[in-house]
């Protein structure tokens, strides 16, 4: 059947080239986890798992089991990390679909051997990851209760402490002084996974942001002085955006991520149609509430796309769409299903017209960052709540 036209390409091409490129970023440093959480920040999880495999991935990061099972059928041979640990009754389809899980939690390592138990796996069979808390205060064990968790992995468990993690939560700090005292606390807890006799194979720190400012290295001989390899889990680079530096904090980004920004390729655009033209005379109110009101004869074409498709409300007014390659402002409030621009100054504007929403089209160009600074939000927030009846389809 025919479907409303309101859609995202995706160019896994794109988002191949972004790996490769990412990659020799982190080398010989490093290995990368690339993260396809939250659908692959709405990019669709079935079509870029493989593309970033295609791409050279050996490991995928994702939030949940459920993500981890879709992913582990598109990708049948890769290590998957599911970064938001376990709940109750999940501990069998880890098992059962060869998933590593981060762990900080007494209930999640009581899960997991349980389940490891059932299937009759042997001692330190079943890998995780255990997350340590230097400083965000979200997930993660503290140091200072490391000692009861690192005792669940004595002889005879069936778990095996395969990596150790932390969440850096100020990577996109120029002047690193965050960063660095998260270091310094994860090395002290480092320090006490190894006094318990174990000796992790990962250290798994740093987002896009760490990559991107040339942090590799760093991360990677702290690694190394506790004998572990370095990973880095690169996520919105690797489906093209580097993250910005606030230049009220940050007068200037680091050279690296200036260069990166020129060569990462964005993977995602996301597209309409014009459904119908209109002609409107001065005093016609558009859209609810009038919030707009026409002062001369005007030309206004309706889009197959609102807010439940993620076209955020406040953009109503304030920001505008591609058209005939030429940018036409949203005129009057977003609907939940719908919404219109001006296309006044646009000759030849039709029915069935592509519009694009967020991409290219001529020489005009609307990134995530454009819509993120219109809605006072970031660009993971702008994929990721384009919403699910907007099919997401592999550009040719």
């Amino acid at each position: 059947m025919p479907m409303r036209p309101c859609w995202v390409e995706i160019d896994t091409h794109a988002l191949e080239e972004n790996y490769r490129f990412l990659q020799a970023l982190a080398a010989p440093h490093a290995e990368l986890l690339a993260i396809v959480k939250a659908d692959a920040y709405g990019h669709s999880l079935a079509l870029c798992a493989p593309a970033a495999v295609r791409g050279g991935a050996k490991w995928l990061g994702v939030t949940t089991v459920e993500e981890g099972v879709l992913a582990r059928s598109v990708c049948p041979e890769t290590r998957i990390l599911v970064i938001g640990g376990v709940f109750p009754g999940q501990g069998p389809d880890v098992v059962r679909h060869g998933l590593t899980a981060v762990v900080w939690e007494s209930q999640q390592l009581d899960e997991l051997e349980g389940a490891a138990r059932a299937a009759g796996l042997h001692s330190g069979s079943l890998p995780v990851h255990l997350e340590i808390d230097t400083g965000m205060s979200r997930q993660g064990v503290i140091p200072e209760g490391l000692d009861p968790v690192l005792a669940r992995f004595a002889p005879g468990s069936p778990l095996r402490l395969e990596g150790v993690m932390t969440h850096l939560f100020a990577a996109d700090e120029a002047d690193g002084a965050v960063t660095a005292t998260q270091l310094v606390q994860l090395d002290v807890a480092t320090g006490h996974v190894e006094a318990a006799g174990l000796y992790p194979d990962w250290l798994n720190v740093g987002s896009s942001a760490a990559l991107l400012a040339g942090q590799a290295e760093i991360i990677a001989a702290r690694a190394a002085h506790h004998g572990m390899r370095a990973m880095l889990r690169p996520g919105l680079a690797l489906y093209g955006l580097a993250p910005a530096y606030d230049p009220a904090f940050d007068p200037e980004e680091p050279a690296t991520l200036a260069a990166a920004r020129a060569q990462l390729k964005p993977v995602l655009s996301w597209k309409t149609r014009v459904v119908g033209v209109r002609s409107i005379e001065p005093g016609a109110v558009v859209g609810y509430n009038g919030t707009f009101v026409a002062t001369e004869p005007m030309r206004l074409a309706l889009l197959a796309v609102g807010y439940a498709d993620g076209l955020d409300r406040r953009l109503g007014n304030h920001f505008s769409l591609l058209v005939r390659g030429q940018r036409a402002p949203l005129a009057g409030r977003v609907s939940m299903d719908q919404s219109v621009i001006d296309v006044t100054d646009i000759p030849g504007v039709k029915a069935g017209d592509e519009v694009v929403i967020l991409g290219v089209q001529g020489a005009e160009t609307i990134s995530a960052f454009d819509h993120a600074e219109a809605s006072e939000t970031i660009p993971w927030e702008i994929f990721t709540r384009i919403g699910p009846r907007v099919s997401r389809i592999q550009r040719p």
